[in-house]
């Protein structure tokens, strides 16, 4: 049977070239913390990636971290914050991925939750009003955490303009980007961000390696602590096989985003025969990321819908992959006003760089007859 992976939000297919630029860099010896030659031309592998990667997302001179992936990213950029810039509050969007409220919960700081519209954008009336009169006096330093594109439903969130009313009241930003560099332009500087955070598996880099981009002079607090890695910011031997691939990744994303129109018709392709058969789409009156389709149908329970898919050779994904295993709805879709039959029978269809025709034919195929099913059995 052949295989159609539609489940990149998840982890996308390392590229080839990354897998080489791995294999051969870990043929290489030495460590880049060493001053001989060996330990010279590691290093420098580090460096090359290093600007590969500030050259994909704009980021200022020494402002790239590299870290073992987005979750110890947020987990760095959240205390290291929190620590070095006496921070007392953290706001948090009603839809970031876990791992955000996780660690903004283990920080010490009160959290504050920012609500989003149906549509699955956050709501920039309720954070003006709240800012409004923000007092930092009363209430504290404060951290807003938005994400720049939802995992489950790929909306893309209005990063300048929440930066706008975040730095008005003297706050700080941190975004989660992992969704979205590499599969639409991602600008550090132009965001407005203080704090962004991304993961190399996403866009077809290794898994295990991801980075965080601070802002010039923005003190963060090293949360792992030993050595003087990564200009004393991140103590550990640092993987220099992963780094590689991931600038090799970064280097190759414009292929990506050249193709983000094409995947965006089968993106479309796919959603306008699933509305067809009674599906309901969710952030499909936004902007969304191009490859990401969310939707829910009522009565075919999403792990159902999974199983279904995986029996006719599709990987697709019942919400985030990260917390797919929990039996409870999709708290972004919550957020968004859901009810429990439409959380709970949703499923997320995701393409990436190496996505085609024919694995969007797959989905329009067995998807719809699979839900017909369903239907037929209940009436």
């Amino acid at each position: 049977m052949t295989r159609h992976y539609l489940d990149h939000n998840a982890t996308s297919p390392v590229r080839p070239e990354v897998v080489d630029v791995v294999a051969e860099t870990m043929r290489l010896d030495g460590n880049n913390s060493s001053v001989h030659e060996e330990g010279r031309r590691a290093s420098k592998v580090i460096e090359d990636a290093r600007k590969k990667v500030r050259a994909l997302v704009n980021a200022p001179v020494n402002g790239i971290v590299f870290t073992s992936g987005g979750t110890e990213s947020i987990h760095y950029a959240l205390h290291g914050a929190v620590k070095a810039q006496g921070l007392s509050r953290i706001f948090v969007s009603a839809i970031e991925h876990p791992a955000v409220l996780a660690n903004a919960q283990t920080t010490g700081a009160e959290i504050e939750m920012i609500p989003v519209t149906a549509s699955g954008v956050c709501d920039l009336d309720w954070l003006e009003s709240r800012l409004a009169n923000y007092d930092v006096v009363r209430e504290g330093k404060f951290l807003a955490c938005v994400m720049f594109a939802n995992n489950e439903t790929g909306v893309i969130q209005p990063i300048p303009d929440v930066a706008d009313l975040v730095h008005g009241a003297d706050g700080l930003l941190f975004c989660d980007a992992a969704q979205a560099v590499g599969k639409v332009p991602v600008n550090f500087v132009m965001s407005g961000a203080d704090i962004l955070s991304f993961t190399g598996h996403k866009f077809g880099g290794p898994l295990g390696v991801g980075a965080v981009v601070a802002g010039p002079n923005l003190a963060l607090e090293p949360v792992l602590r030993g050595g003087g890695q990564e200009m004393n910011r991140r103590a550990s031997t640092t993987n220099t096989p992963g780094i590689a691939g991931l600038g090799c990744a970064c280097e190759l994303a414009h292929k990506s985003l050249a193709r983000a129109a094409e995947i965006a018709v089968l993106r479309d392709k796919m959603e306008s025969i699933a509305i067809e058969v009674g599906a309901k789409i969710w952030g499909g009156d936004v902007s969304r990321l191009p490859g990401t389709l969310c939707l829910s149908a009522p009565g075919f329970s999403g792990a159902t819908q999974l199983m279904a898919m995986d029996l006719a050779g599709l990987a697709i994904s019942a919400g985030s992959a990260c917390s797919s295993g929990k039996a409870k709805p999709s708290h972004v879709l919550t957020a968004m006003g859901a009810n429990e039959d439409d959380a709970t029978s949703a499923i997320r269809v995701s393409l990436g760089w190496n996505s085609t025709e024919v694995d969007a034919d797959a989905f329009i195929r067995e998807w719809p007859a699979a839900y017909n099913r369903i239907k037929a059995k209940a009436a």
